[in-house]
């Protein structure tokens, strides 16, 4: 056996063994659920045999936990996508609105740091660059968990915000735009063929928190694959290697992403400039005044109750798009 027949058997081992983690813990899930039902069932016959209403509170509150634990686990059967059991890498970037945009792109990583904590899911500041007047220009999060891509892709787009600017003595409506980026974490081990004349690497000074460290070194990366215009960074750590190293899976996954998108074979094939935000294409809008309302432009799903969702409930989204993919 050679050293590459090795690691390919190695691999397809690994593959089997995630897949198989993934079936066990739907089985196990569905089991839970199962034995829930029953013991609903048991006690709601026993009520009915004994006449006694002192038990109804219960059962009802047992059946609306149980069909929300029902349609959580049917949402996890639709995330059969290749990287949808992975982490993510979730990019903000305030866009048109000045003060307000970077305001917003704020708002908008609070809110997804609160529904990550309501998820149980890790988090790790990959890159993040304030504004000394406010608010922040643009941050990378990883987001450490099972699912975490394949619930998060959904917020992939551009979301606008409209309201009555706190920055504003004039009291005039203003609408912001800030992108967010989603991509899946790839393991240590990937391997993409990238061509390095393809790329551009830069390094500054991390710009971040971080102590007496920040400033004194150039240890923030930025590359860009010159062919796309994508542009990823990191600055998170001290050493210059390893925020090179993270760059470059972000950068892979990246580039995977759009390799699928346009159903290319190499990354060779993919040109074009990706770094621009499509203002015209935002994925939600959320209203402060004259009304408040969140509207997903995709899937229809609305509510009014905004402050829920920029304190991070936005599973009713997320679920949406994914009953509708």
């Amino acid at each position: 056996m050679t050293a590459q027949d090795f690691w390919d058997d190695h691999e397809k081992a690994q593959t089997v063994m995630k897949e198989s983690k993934i079936v066990k813990d739907k089985i196990g899930s569905y089991e839970k659920l199962y034995s829930k039902w029953e013991d609903l069932l048991i006690l709601t016959e026993m009520a009915i045999e004994e006449e006694d209403d002192s038990v109804e509170k219960e059962i009802q509150n047992g059946l609306v936990k149980l069909n929300k634990s029902l349609e959580k686990l049917r949402l996890k059967t639709l995330l059969s996508g290749e990287y949808d059991l992975n982490s993510a890498i979730l990019s903000i970037h305030s866009g048109a609105g000045g003060l307000d945009a970077q305001d917003w792109a704020e708002i908008l990583l609070r809110m997804f740091t609160r529904w990550a904590e309501n998820q149980g899911y890790g988090m790790e500041t990959l890159d993040y660059i304030p504004d000394k007047e406010g608010g922040v220009k643009s941050v990378t999060l990883r987001i450490k968990g099972d699912y975490a891509y394949g619930y998060l892709k959904s917020e992939k787009g551009v979301h606008r915000l409209i309201r009555m600017s706190p920055f504003d003595t004039s009291g005039k409506r203003h609408t912001s735009f800030t992108s967010v980026d989603v991509m899946p974490e790839l393991p240590d081990d990937a391997e993409i063929d990238i061509n390095t004349a393809d790329l551009k690497i830069d390094t500054y000074r991390s710009s971040g928190a971080g102590g007496q460290h920040v400033n004194k070194t150039d240890s923030a990366i930025r590359i860009t694959h010159l062919p796309t215009g994508i542009v990823v960074q990191c600055q998170n750590e001290r050493s210059q290697h390893h925020n090179k190293n993270t760059a470059m899976r972000m950068l892979m996954a990246k580039l995977i992403e759009l390799k699928e998108a346009e159903h290319k074979e190499k990354i060779e094939d993919i040109q074009g400039d990706y770094s621009q935000i499509a203002w015209g294409s935002q994925i939600r809008t959320y209203v402060f005044h004259p009304y408040t309302m969140v509207k997903d432009h995709r899937t229809g799903a609305e509510t009014g109750n905004i402050g829920a969702v920029l304190d991070g409930d936005i599973d009713m989204f997320i679920n949406a798009y994914l009953q509708q993919k």
